[in-house]
Formats: C-alpha cells, sequence, structure tokens
C-alpha cells in the first residue's frame, strides 16, 4: 500500500491569462484589504516602500510597485515572475509587516 502524495500548495497560473486577469487580481486584492480597517495603514505604509520615488513621472502615473521588484517578490513567494497572490497571502503578509512594525518601534520610556 502506498503512503498518499503530499498536499501541494497550488501554484498560481502563469502566462496569457495570469496577465489578462491583473485587473480583477488588484480589485480582489484591493477589496480584501478594505475588509480589514485594521490594516488599511499597513497597506499604505508597504504601498509606500514599494512604489519608486518621483512614481508619477513615468507611466502609469500611478503609486505602484516597480515591476522588477514586484516580479522578484513574486519568484520568492510563488516561483513564477508573473504569479498573482491571493487575498488570503496579502492579508497575511500586511498581518506580519504590522506585526514586525510593532516590534521595531521604540516602545515609550524606553530606549530603543
Amino acid at each position: 500500500m502506498s503512503a498518499p502524495a503530499p498536499a501541494r500548495r497550488p501554484t498560481p497560473q502563469a502566462g496569457p491569462t495570469a496577465r489578462r486577469s491583473s485587473r480583477h487580481d488588484v480589485r480582489t486584492l484591493v477589496w480584501a484589504v478594505l475588509r480589514r480597517p485594521d490594516l488599511w495603514w499597513t497597506a499604505l505604509g508597504e504601498l509606500r516602500r514599494m512604489t519608486p520615488t518621483l512614481w508619477w513621472r513615468s507611466p502609469p502615473h500611478l503609486p505602484v510597485p516597480d515591476r522588477r521588484l514586484w516580479e522578484f517578490r513574486m519568484v520568492t513567494a510563488y516561483g513564477q515572475p508573473d504569479a498573482a497572490p491571493g487575498r488570503a497571502d496579502v492579508v497575511s503578509f500586511l498581518e506580519w509587516c504590522r506585526t514586525a512594525s510593532a516590534a521595531r518601534s521604540p516602545r515609550p520610556g524606553g530606549h530603543g
């Protein structure tokens, strides 16, 4: 009797399908963040960190992450540069960012 195959994390779709659905992916992610008001400031902070300096001077004239940085993050997280993170992954990432930021923040009356 053979052992069952280990559960594998589904990989995001790559190729033309992923690129065509990017508008839908953005709406899905924005909606995931909008449903979590406790993560709004964290999400804005992360967007600011990932947005290139002087973003308004080059197309698409929106504060979006640099394409190379975004692709690097997608490769390190999912193994594909054109992957799209799911809602749960975005919420989990923002919760982690908030926790990490709180751990770095100096405590009132402390020395650090």
